[in-house]
């Protein structure tokens, strides 16, 4: 289940599960329960850390849960006993059940698992004090630690740490996922996710405001090849960037593209053209301008090494006249920040054009800075593509994809490998050879996003990475990820 909800939707959500009398924290118990039933043995010790709201309650039933089937299983409320209708209940019948509420953290004791049911994804403004404290104390704790929901100081929209958050080695979030947990800080901190629908029927559940991004059956089966066919139905990709000293953008750029599956692929630099790629001679290398008005080009990807010299805006200009899908990275949206008329283009540009900032090129976009831009990575992206009309790839963990409407996805695959020199080049010949083989932009930039990341962690499994994973790696990674995909989609 990908589908991602507004706060205020999963409370609406609670809400009439409620009246329709279905007890959605007995459920969540009873998902913890399971939880812990299918990952640890009856003879390991369980803390339940309970906090004063309905999070708590969750952790509570399932320690009375535990408890009758056999754990030796202790409560802890570091933050004084529950305040909520439904926790002080859950407290009771744990206390019922033969339950130890121990009276400091002094009193614990060795545990094979602790349950994290401090805040959930209720919590709202900058832990402080005795809540900073506490979640300390359990991130020194030395055992494993199960999130419920979300871990307790983890923004769970954003993915932000407010200002300290529990450390822990799964995540069971309940109903829907939660875009927090997949972006910004939310990969460190959440560990392993696991989701608990809690059975709320598909026919009381709104309209989801986002989902999380995996490859769609439609749009690979648009990307398998009939025997009769030839190079022309499959595109042509030109890369344009290349300044002085940066050539290897341009060609980790082509060579993604020519792995991908693009038909026809030129690189053109606006620097010195290298005669050939002795990798892969199959490219065709030239001067950019040779490429603007070329016939045969059916995508531009723009802006790997390209330079911030004004002649750099004169092509993005004359690019822009061409009425062609294409997508910017780097340079290019470097020099886009500080040119207003090429800001008017591409928003009013006839094709829809993919941007694919890291945040520090969002922030230049948007007039801010980097910082506020993490802060909240899909509000970041949202405006990007309302300002400039198009499909936005904000990259970095947890890439958030963006339609100009404000639909998005986030992308949950990826390591912190890819945190090396000409990912990004990549990443936009991916999206670019793509989108030359008759994908829309969107269905490019959400595709490309997966793939890349699948294969950063396919290389990992391998032992080829994340430390020293390069660029270039991940195309050809890339290419084995897609293959077997397309021939289980056919």
């Amino acid at each position: 289940m990908n589908t991602l909800y507004a706060f205020s939707q999963l409370r609406a959500i609670e809400t009439t599960a409620a009246l329709m009398g279905l007890d959605l924290m007995a459920r969540a118990g009873e998902a913890i329960a399971d939880w812990v039933a299918a990952h640890y043995p009856r003879s390991g010790r369980v803390l339940a850390i309970a906090g004063r709201g309905n999070n708590g309650g969750d952790a509570l039933l399932a320690a009375t849960l535990l408890r009758q089937q056999g754990w030796e299983v202790d409560a802890l409320l570091p933050l004084g006993e529950p305040g909520r209708v439904q926790a002080i209940a859950a407290l009771d019948g744990f206390c019922q059940a033969g339950g130890v509420v121990l009276e400091s953290w002094e009193t614990t004791g060795d545990y094979a698992l602790v349950l994290d049911g401090l805040f959930g994804i209720g919590m709202e403004g900058e832990l402080e004090g005795a809540a900073c404290r506490t979640i300390e104390r359990l991130n020194a704790l030395s055992c494993p630690i199960l999130a419920l929901d979300c871990p307790s100081g983890l923004d769970a929209w954003r993915g932000t740490v407010r200002p300290v958050a529990v450390r822990a080695q799964a995540t069971l979030t309940f109903i829907a996922a939660k875009p927090g947990l997949y972006t910004a800080d939310g990969r460190d901190y959440c560990g392993d996710i696991a989701l608990a629908t809690l059975d709320v029927p598909e026919a009381h559940l709104p309209k989801p405001v986002g989902h999380l991004n995996y490859p769609q059956a439609a749009t690979l089966k648009r990307l398998i090849r009939p025997h009769n066919c030839h190079k022309g139905n499959f595109g042509s990709v030109a890369v344009m960037g290349g300044a002085e000293g940066m050539g290897g953008a341009v060609l980790l750029a082509a060579r993604a593209a020519l792995l991908i599956g693009t038909g026809k692929v030129l690189g053109g630099f606006v620097g010195s053209s290298l005669p050939l790629d002795p990798l892969y001679p199959e490219l065709m290398l030239r001067d950019a301008a040779w490429l603007v008005d070329d016939p045969v080009v059916t995508v531009f990807a723009v802006g790997p090494g390209l330079g911030t010299a004004k002649s750099a805006a004169t092509l993005l200009g004359q690019i822009l006249e061409r009425c062609l899908p294409m997508v910017w990275d780097a340079d290019a949206l470097n020099v886009l920040a500080k040119n207003p008329t090429l800001a008017e283009q591409v928003a009013t540009h006839p094709a829809l054009c993919v941007l694919t900032p890291h945040p520090a090129e969002a922030a230049r976009l948007l007039g801010c800075t980097v910082a506020k831009v993490q802060a909240d990575r899909i509000a970041a992206a949202q405006a990007l593509a309302a300002r400039f009309a198009a499909v936005v790839v904000l990259k970095g963990s947890g890439s958030i994809i963006a339609q100009p409407l404000g639909d998005f996805v986030v992308n949950p695959t990826g390591n912190g490998g890819m945190a090396a020199a000409g990912q990004g080049d990549v990443l936009t010949g991916v999206i670019a050879g793509l989108m030359a083989q008759g994908l829309s932009p969107f269905e490019a930039a959400t595709l490309g996003c997966w793939l890349t990341g699948r294969a950063a962690e396919a290389l990992a499994e391998n032992s080829i990475g994340p430390l020293g994973l390069t660029a270039g790696e991940i195309s050809q990674a890339a290419r084995n990820v897609l293959n077997p995909l397309l021939k289980a989609a056919g």
